[in-house]
């Protein structure tokens, strides 16, 4: 393993773990760069309507002037729609994204892949998961193809089960990985996934499809590992979305993980993933990056 204890070289900061300060319920993309930046951090994963807000080309120039890069781009995906429109308006905003990641030089987009269309306004238009599943497929292929053509790799992520119904009705490793042995059989590098402790830990077959995610039977064939999200899980989690942990705060045994992703060959990036209504959204942003920081020397 690498051993972060001197420095934290290898951080990364999603933004949406300082997106909300204390007194501040959206603070603007272009202050949470250069706050990283005053922290020393290398890269971000930013999210798409945060880059809109503050404006693609500007958020591209400010983070070439300070040398930071990007680990991800959050996020593309939720395929599953309603009707025929739905799916091809998914499928051009998926493409949209993969611009948008090509111009800020991210190494992946990823794709949280979406459910029962409706689900997450409450108000689900079916609640077959299976055909759900089959869009989830059928919106990667198509969306691959264009990815191929621009060299820019897609992670899906598969989310925690208590999401399937509204926000990603791949919910495993070994689902993810599936998909990826179904749509890029030769391991192109160009379809993976990202590994998130929050959603994968609890897994019983974690290590076991960490090592099938970075086996490389030629050299040819590249890692499916494209990305890792760091947090820990709270005991007792008071909100399911929204009480993420900060590393070493709760169960997630977050050393030996680590361990089974980098005997997998991962080399990037660990990036922390914070959503935390009760807790981290209500300090300050220095406050929060220290704490990142001090964690990913110690535990992570």
């Amino acid at each position: 393993m690498r051993d972060f204890s001197a420095d934290h070289r290898w951080l990364s900061i999603n933004t949406a773990t300082i997106r909300r300060q204390r007194g501040q319920e959206e603070v603007p993309l272009a202050r949470l760069i250069d706050q990283c930046a005053a922290h020393g951090v290398r890269a971000i994963s930013p999210w798409r309507d945060q880059v809109a807000a503050a404006g693609l080309a500007d958020t591209a120039r400010q983070l070439k002037a300070l040398d930071i890069g990007l680990s991800g781009y959050c996020r593309g995906g939720f395929f599953p729609a309603a009707d025929t429109a739905g799916l091809r308006a998914a499928l051009d905003d998926n493409r949209r994204a993969i611009d948008e990641a090509l111009t800020l030089g991210a190494p992946c987009l990823v794709l949280v892949v979406g459910a029962l269309p409706g689900a997450l306004e409450g108000r689900p238009v079916h609640k077959d998961i299976a055909r759900s599943r089959h869009e989830v497929r059928d919106g990667i292929a198509a969306t691959l193809a264009y990815a191929r053509e621009v060299n820019l790799p897609l992670a899906i992520e598969p989310l925690h089960p208590m999401q399937a119904a509204e926000r990603a009705c791949v919910n495993t490793l070994e689902q993810a990985l599936d998909l990826c042995d179904e749509l890029d059989p030769a391991r192109s590098g160009l379809l993976g996934v990202a590994l998130d402790a929050y959603h994968c830990w609890w897994d019983p077959k974690l290590q076991a499809q960490t090592a099938r995610a970075g086996e490389r039977r030629t050299p040819q064939e590249r890692s499916r590992l494209l990305a890792y999200h760091v947090c820990d899980w709270l005991t007792p989690t008071r909100d399911l979305l929204n009480d993420r942990g900060m590393m070493g705060d709760g169960v997630i045994e977050l050393r030996r993980l680590r361990q089974w992703v980098e005997a997998a060959g991962y080399e990037g990036f660990a990036e922390v993933e914070i959503f935390s209504t009760q807790d981290w959204w209500q300090r300050d942003g220095d406050e929060v990056l220290a704490t990142c920081i001090e964690r990913h020397r110690t535990v992570v």
